[in-house]
């Protein structure tokens, strides 16, 4: 495994924090804001996305409100590694687009002293759980999860809705796309 190559380096008090939920519910926007206040300490931070996620931003993870933050596009959970410089902290945003190694390097980092943050969407629009997403949570020592606004009835959302056309797994959307709904107005418009 690609774990091998890297040997200990001393450092101790890593941990793996990450925030979930629905689409719409403020994930990326939380990821910056825990980023920002690490900048303002000078603390060294590296921050990567999936290449596939380009809807606002080549170079950069960007909020459903217009907040952002400069980010590494990789094409897969082993390329982290290469840019990793020992950074303090590494980012994570859109979790659920990578693949399952991405649990590995996450835990990587942690044991080597990095506090790794991580965000994306616990459930995809047919509400089974995302990708990698299950097993980042299970070896998470933080995860937070947050809640948009149910658009039929105001109550908290945790749902993704799709309101297109599309069976696609993936479909990088908006709310021309997607609206969030809570379980019971989520069950009325599934079954």
């Amino acid at each position: 495994m690609f774990l091998e190559q890297f040997p200990e380096n001393g450092r101790a008090h890593g941990w793996i924090e990450l925030v979930c939920g629905s689409m719409f519910s403020g994930k990326t926007e939380e990821l910056i804001r825990r980023l920002k206040r690490a900048q303002f300490a000078n603390q060294k931070i590296i921050l990567f996305k999936p290449v596939l996620d380009n809807r606002y931003s080549e170079d950069s993870i960007v909020s459903h409100q217009g907040a952002s933050f400069e980010a590494i596009a990789v094409k897969d959970s082993s390329e982290i590694l290469n840019f990793w410089k020992e950074e303090r902290i590494v980012a994570i945003d859109e979790a659920q687009f990578f693949d399952p190694a991405i649990v590995d390097v996450c835990t990587f980092l942690a044991n080597q002293g990095v506090r790794v943050l991580i965000a994306g969407l616990d459930m995809d629009y047919k509400g089974i759980p995302f990708g990698p997403m299950p097993q980042l949570m299970a070896i998470a020592e933080y995860v937070t999860k947050v809640h948009a606004v149910c658009v039929s009835c105001g109550n908290l959302a945790q749902f993704s809705k799709r309101i297109v056309e599309d069976t696609d797994l993936v479909l990088l959307g908006d709310v021309d796309s997607y609206k969030p709904l809570c379980r019971s107005c989520y069950n009325k418009k599934t079954l």
